[in-house]
């Protein structure tokens, strides 16, 4: 099955084995000559089930079975962000908010609480607070402006709107009892950074990648939030990051 897909301003067409992949994108559903072309493999699949093995194992989690039809969801998205960084745009791990038009990425290791906190602003500001992705947003980063786009790749919730905002400033996120907040250098954040982007296994993608997370870091207000996951944290983090 074959269709085409908006991600990013750019337009991707979609060769799948299983209809699924299909229905996951439904909304970004397109038309036009495609920058891209994504074709999956039944070896893509595959190398995405070795992967899912080898990081239980690692973890010391136990080893379950997925369908094809999933793995293939994840196949698409890995070869989609292998190619985006020649386009100035790059994957990235975290959870993103919009309030007044403008886009707050939180980012932290799994199960610190992103999307937590992001629920915590949807709490404090109604219908003023957007989702744009709750988990693997795509961020594109020119000479003078960074920009965060939704997808379907939005976390298990679903969580996430067909929009793209300035991004305002990313957030690394810690658990503590205090809520307390400041701005950080981006020597300090790029660990985080380099770890929670998607870094491509093509050299020349990955070192593309490597240079938007500079333009990322000079171009946004960045940010180490010690929250304690009560409302009160939301409002701590956007009196700080608001400007």
């Amino acid at each position: 099955m074959t269709n085409t897909y908006k991600f990013a301003d750019k337009l991707i067409k979609i060769t799948s084995l299983h209809d699924q992949v299909h229905e996951y994108c439904k909304d970004y559903l397109a038309e036009g000559e495609a920058d891209l072309d994504v074709v999956i493999t039944q070896a893509d699949i595959d190398f995405e089930r070795q992967r899912f093995a080898r990081t239980a194992e690692l973890d010391g989690l136990p080893q379950y079975e997925s369908p094809d039809s999933y793995l293939e969801e994840l196949a698409v998205y890995r070869k989609i962000a292998e190619q985006m960084p020649l386009y100035d745009t790059f994957l990235f791990h975290g959870s993103c908010v919009a309030v007044g038009g403008e886009g707050y990425l939180f980012t932290a290791k799994s199960g610190t609480g992103k999307s937590t906190h992001t629920r915590l602003w949807r709490e404090l500001f109604g219908d003023k607070a957007v989702m744009v992705n709750d988990d693997k947003p795509l961020i594109k980063c020119t000479d003078k402006s960074v920009t965060v786009y939704g997808t379907p790749y939005n976390g298990k919730h679903r969580l996430g709107s067909d929009i793209s905002v300035p991004l305002k400033a990313v957030c690394i996120i810690e658990r503590a009892e205090q809520n307390t907040i400041r701005r950080i250098t981006r020597e300090e954040a790029y660990p985080m950074l380099i770890q929670q982007m998607y870094r491509p296994s093509d050299p020349v993608s990955l070192a593309r990648s490597m240079s938007l997370i500079d333009r990322l870091a000079g171009q946004t207000g960045l940010y180490r939030l010690g929250a304690n996951m009560d409302i009160s944290a939301a409002e701590t983090a956007y009196n700080a990051m608001k400007g």
